[in-house]
């Protein structure tokens, strides 16, 4: 007579399980931390000689060209398998096939650094993730890890990154955990992501490394006019991201047409930087652009402001120089808040803090993680506004993005729902 099966009871974890698994990504996240957050110093600081050496310098810029040249050559012939850059850490992600090459630190710091040195218009995330994605991706030989362990490794370089080169501890872990799919947050590397953000921005302050401080001085009251205005104002941040990723793709597919050979992209595109740079006679909107970023929170900027740093910014990376897209996005987002401010009863500081991270929300599909960036940067008075402007900017950018390698889990829009699974390059 057959003997019915018992069902199998689940067993919760011990504590004494847990508590290895803590230590475990404890002492692998006080690595990362500390590597990651000692490269984003050095980074920083060779960022920082780089742009005054460049401002004491101005005649640099018409060697752009020639830092093009060094730059796609490098790429070409030592960097072929590190030169999709963000999007290889995604698709690593998703598709493990090897672990990411070490020479994408060395490559992408020296051809950001040469971007700017140079007078390219680019940011510095992307620098700091890849360095972070790439040196926590050696751990997984180092100690044979797993693939559902590798990728809480790469989630935690990205946070690591992240973090240490904004000083954004929070955002920095919120990012690593949504950056990966859209509409969703990955918890299982939930652990990791936030011990080594916080390992990672305290080791670069360690290394004497400061970050830029912004303030929002007066925030109104939250009324209903004002959730409208900012609803408003979320809309039109939205559509910047938009424009931002739709010209990313545009340029970088307009310089693959043309020219063949990628060494001769950024030749090409810094000989035609440099002469608009000298046509415009200022240095404005080249590199990160962080002095205007702090005009735009206490004074009036010119209303095109916004608009040639998309320009600029995407044609320097669609040619093929290196660095980030969010400092340029910052610089977009608060100098378009502070023309909105010509028009909306909300004062510039607010406009200009919801612009800077609702427009980066809208171009990296992470919405809380640019929520908490706000909360750390400018504090909890304005979240109601900033919460609002980023989550509007991130439905009305639709299924775009910087990273055209992430791919869709919970689509924005229910009408959109077949395009679940895809990436956004596919949509």
């Amino acid at each position: 007579m057959n003997q019915p099966k018992k069902e199998k009871q689940w067993i919760p974890a011990s504590v004494t399980t847990l508590f290895w698994h803590m230590l475990k990504w404890l002492l692998i996240s006080l690595l990362i931390g500390l590597l990651a957050g000692s490269a984003s110093a050095f980074f920083l600081w060779s960022l920082h000689w780089a742009t005054d050496w460049r401002e004491s310098h101005v005649w640099i810029i018409a060697l752009l060209p020639l830092g093009g040249l060094i730059i796609g050559l490098s790429y070409y012939y030592w960097g072929e398998s590190v030169v999709k850059g963000n999007n290889q850490l995604l698709e690593e992600f998703h598709s493990p096939k090897k672990v990411i090459p070490l020479r994408m630190v060395p490559l992408v710091l020296f051809g950001t650094v040469a971007t700017h040195f140079f007078g390219g218009s680019a940011g510095r995330e992307g620098t700091a993730i890849q360095m972070g994605g790439a040196i926590a991706d050696q751990f997984t030989r180092i100690f044979k890890l797993r693939p559902r362990d590798r990728k809480i490794l790469l989630s935690a370089g990205v946070s690591a990154g992240f973090a240490s080169v904004f000083g954004t501890p929070l955002a920095g872990a919120v990012f690593a955990l949504e950056v990966f799919v859209v509409g969703r947050v990955r918890y299982e590397g939930i652990l990791a992501a936030f011990l080594s953000a916080v390992i990672a921005n305290q080791t670069c302050r360690l290394w004497g490394i400061h970050h830029t401080l912004y303030h929002i001085p007066v925030v109104p009251e939250v009324s209903l006019q004002n959730v409208i205005l900012a609803i408003i104002a979320g809309i039109v941040f939205g559509f910047g991201a938009r424009s931002f990723s739709y010209f990313a793709r545009f340029w970088a597919s307009w310089f693959k047409k043309l020219i063949s050979w990628p060494p001769l992209r950024p030749v090409v595109g810094g000989v035609i930087i440099a002469l608009v740079v000298w046509l415009m006679g200022t240095t404005r909107y080249i590199g990160l652009g962080v002095p205007v970023i702090e005009e735009a929170f206490s004074q009036g900027v010119p209303f095109y402001d916004f608009a040639i740093k998309i320009l600029l910014t995407t044609f320097t990376l669609g040619a093929g120089f290196k660095g980030g897209e969010v400092t340029p996005l910052f610089f977009i987002g608060a100098t378009l808040g502070n023309l909105l401010a010509w028009f909306m009863p909300l004062p510039m500081a607010v406009l200009a803090g919801m612009g800077f991270v609702a427009v980066f929300a809208g171009a990296t599909n992470t919405p809380l993680a640019c929520i908490f960036m706000g909360l750390e940067l400018f504090g909890m008075e304005s979240g109601v506004f900033i919460a609002i402007a980023v989550v509007l900017a991130y439905l009305f950018s639709g299924h775009t993005g910087i990273y055209g390698s992430q791919i869709i889990g919970n689509p924005k829009h229910i009408i959109l729902g077949r395009q679940r699974g895809k990436t956004l390059d596919e949509v």
